[in-house]
């Protein structure tokens, strides 16, 4: 069974040696699918770190009213770091915002740091424990607001909400998007081995007078169906790799600092996962180009 199937794998590579063109084309045609299938699943991978970051953020903020007693704050602060699952309590006086916003020299926060101090409003900044519920996050807040000296709070729980709506749509998105992709793994692999096989028709038919079976004749070109999958996924794999180390080479630091990660690549097993459906599928589209072609 071994020397059978290195003979078959040996034959396969023959044929696409003699027509490196025809396959060169298919391979071609498959990266370019699933190079649009990878961007889609690379985009939806940084979006879920993304949503998963800010799900865990873990903090809030308190803005405090523009008249708010001094002593009103404090006695808040020390009434904040008592209250079970607040790990933190900072306050940020008007002039130290300002301050953080002016940490670059140009560009829009330039701009906002060279508004007057009253423009930036107090707060304090608290930490939460990761454990704390969203629920119990929420009435947390509605018992805060209720607080002479407390304007607003935000716990960018909003940010989240947004974000994860904007992922189901990206799923349903990349789901048909896949479906796209097989089609046409489908149709391209199909059209080449049937076209591989019309050039080999003189080889087919004196194999079969010779009596060599239809599993005989058959298996290199599975083969090389699968092999185009497989290669077709693993190119666009290369380039989208090669593709994202140089964006991310060039990505402002300040821009992964803002949303609170690193972009990633594809996870492994995604990688492993894309090349394993091109083989397959690359297989399925053999046998369906070679139904009609050969008889089992």
């Amino acid at each position: 069974m071994l020397n059978g199937s290195i003979g078959t794998t040996r034959r396969a590579r023959r044929g696409m040696l003699r027509e490196w063109r025809l396959h060169a084309l298919s391979v071609f045609s498959l990266a370019v699918a699933f190079v649009c299938l990878g961007a889609a699943l690379l985009v939806l991978t940084n979006l879920r770190a993304i949503e998963e970051r800010w799900s865990r953020a873990g903090r809030a903020s308190i803005y405090l009213k523009d008249n708010a007693p001094a002593q009103d704050v404090e006695q808040l602060k020390t009434a904040l770091s008592a209250v079970q699952g607040i790990v933190g309590v900072r306050y940020v006086s008007p002039a130290q915002a300002r301050q953080d916003f002016g940490q670059t020299e140009a560009g829009p926060k330039a701009a906002l740091a060279a508004l007057p101090v009253d423009a930036f409003p107090a707060s304090l900044e608290i930490e939460v424990r990761p454990d704390v519920t969203d629920s119990e996050l929420e009435s947390m807040v509605g018992k805060l607001k209720q607080l002479p000296a407390v304007d607003d709070v935000e716990t960018y729980q909003a940010w989240t909400e947004r974000l994860s709506r904007l992922i189901r749509g990206g799923v349903a998105a990349a789901a048909l998007l896949a479906l796209v992709v097989f089609a046409s793994v489908l149709a391209v692999v199909g059209s080449t081995i049937r076209l591989a096989l019309q050039r080999r028709r003189t080889e087919v038919e004196v194999l079969k007078l010779v009596g060599a079976s239809d599993r005989f004749i058959k298996g290199p070109f599975l083969v090389e169906g699968s092999a185009q999958g497989a290669l077709g996924a693993a190119g666009a794999v290369a380039l989208l790799a090669a593709l994202f180390f140089v964006v991310r080479g060039r990505l402002d630091a300040e821009l992964a600092g803002l949303v609170g990660v690193e972009p990633s690549f594809l996870p492994w097993y995604v990688v492993v996962g894309m090349i394993g459906v091109g083989m397959v599928l690359g297989t399925v589209a053999a046998l369906l180009g070679l139904r009609r072609l050969v008889t089992v």
